[in-house]
């Protein structure tokens, strides 16, 4: 097995910011159009290049305490019965549990403060990087998809002058005024290569880091996506640590059982595209919204293996709704596209999904739990010699997941939600 000793931070942060983006249309590449924004006012205000680093991170995740698809669509629309507080504590308390976000999660925590409202000075760095982010994050929410870009950077302009020293400090209006002038700046805006304008052109391109610190990362995504819903809370936080353990018994090396850690924190990334009416609802699910699910893995791929160094984690993480006989989704890989830590992960999604206390039912006991698995064996749908180590060190591995969840849960219940 292959394993890349870094991993580019501009590749890592675009494609995992591209994954809170994709729900629907209204709202796709809204971090990046902003991020971009930012990036180039932030030149004019020549910040020190780790202010923009800090501001440049800030804005591709500015709307991550926005937690479900409707709320983002939401934001994006203006709709002005949100409680816009909320969802910046909420980034800012994700963004914070990374050390390298601590002052992007600051400029998030304020990047809806009006300027009339802050008592700091203005010389004050993450007064001017929050005031920016606020500009662009209004700028890129008056964008139409409808309408030719050009065509409306006028309208654009007018409603940025209504807000210029109430909402946002008139210096941030003017360099706005400075780039707008610029169809340039219009078209990279609305390019649909802005993925790769970011890429070589934004302050992460030469910023690298190893596998402990994108386990780190990798955290911080498990929990954006386990607090989605409370219905999820803990699952990819049990996954895991299942998959983590099971790694180990196993016998995998000690790098192995790291990358098989951060594949179960990535393993239902593409659920952030999911709407929460589905993730949510009460009863069964219609064939329609079934398929809608059926996408979370198909994103999950999509969104890990555009990251250099991931594609096999891309894989043991997308991988773990196919079976052995062909007959799982959405890829039906047969046995032989399955590796041992896609096996292993399928099994522990399966495990903690059975285990874990959901809004119809309580979590499995044990010996309902081996039937259900025995079931799945007999039907030669997983792999055997994984499920019997399961078996065998059964309680150790309950264990271990619970304590894991409980963590996740607490961090949750004590924190996150506390607002």
């Amino acid at each position: 097995m292959r394993q890349n000793k870094v991993i580019n931070l501009g590749n890592l942060f675009l494609s995992l910011s591209e994954a809170v983006d994709l729900a629907n249309s209204e709202i796709s590449q809204h971090q990046q159009k902003t991020a971009y924004i930012c990036l180039e006012i932030s030149k004019l205000a020549k910040f020190l290049p780790s202010l923009v680093r800090d501001l440049f991170i800030a804005a591709l995740f500015h709307d991550v305490g926005a937690i479900s698809v409707e709320e983002k669509t939401s934001l994006k629309n203006f709709e002005e019965e949100l409680n816009l507080v909320e969802h910046s504590e909420r980034g800012a308390i994700l963004l914070k549990t990374v050390p390298f976000f601590e002052r992007a999660a600051e400029i998030v925590r304020n990047h809806h403060k009006p300027w009339q409202e802050w008592q700091l000075s203005w010389q004050e760095e993450v007064v001017r990087a929050s005031q920016i982010l606020l500009l662009a994050d209004y700028v890129e929410r008056l964008v139409s998809h409808e309408q030719y870009i050009l065509h409306q950077k006028e309208s654009i302009c007018e409603k940025i002058t209504i807000i210029s020293g109430d909402l946002v400090h008139e210096e941030i209006v003017g360099y706005f005024w400075h780039l707008a002038k610029k169809e340039e700046f219009w078209l990279d805006l609305t390019s649909p290569v802005l993925y790769s304008v970011l890429f070589h052109n934004g302050p992460l391109r030469n910023y690298y880091i190893d596998f402990s610190e994108l386990e780190t990362i990798s955290l911080f995504y498990r929990n954006l996506i386990d607090y989605k819903s409370p219905f999820t809370a803990t699952h990819t936080a049990g996954v895991s640590s299942c998959a983590e353990i099971i790694s180990q018994l196993f016998g995998l090396s000690e790098g192995e059982v790291l990358l098989m850690k951060i594949a179960g924190n990535f393993h239902d990334l593409g659920k952030l595209v999911v709407p929460n009416r589905i993730l949510e609802k009460p009863g069964p699910l219609t064939k329609e919204e079934f398929d809608i699910i059926k996408s979370h893995t198909y994103y999950t791929y999509y969104i890990v293996n555009s990251i250099k160094g991931l594609e096999e984690i891309a894989a043991w993480a997308a991988y773990h709704h196919e079976k052995l006989t062909g007959d799982g989704y959405p890829f039906r890989c047969t046995k032989d596209e399955l590796t041992i830590f896609a096996r292993i992960l399928a099994v522990s999604d399966i495990f903690t999904a059975l285990t874990e206390e959901r809004p119809y039912r309580p979590g499995m006991e044990k010996e309902k739990v081996i039937k259900d698995f025995n079931d799945m064996l007999a039907k030669k749908e997983l792999d055997e010699t994984v499920v019997q180590l399961l078996f065998d060190n059964y309680d150790t591995i309950f264990e271990y997941v619970k304590s894991n969840q409980k963590l996740a849960e607490d961090f949750y219940n004590n924190i996150f939600i506390k607002l």
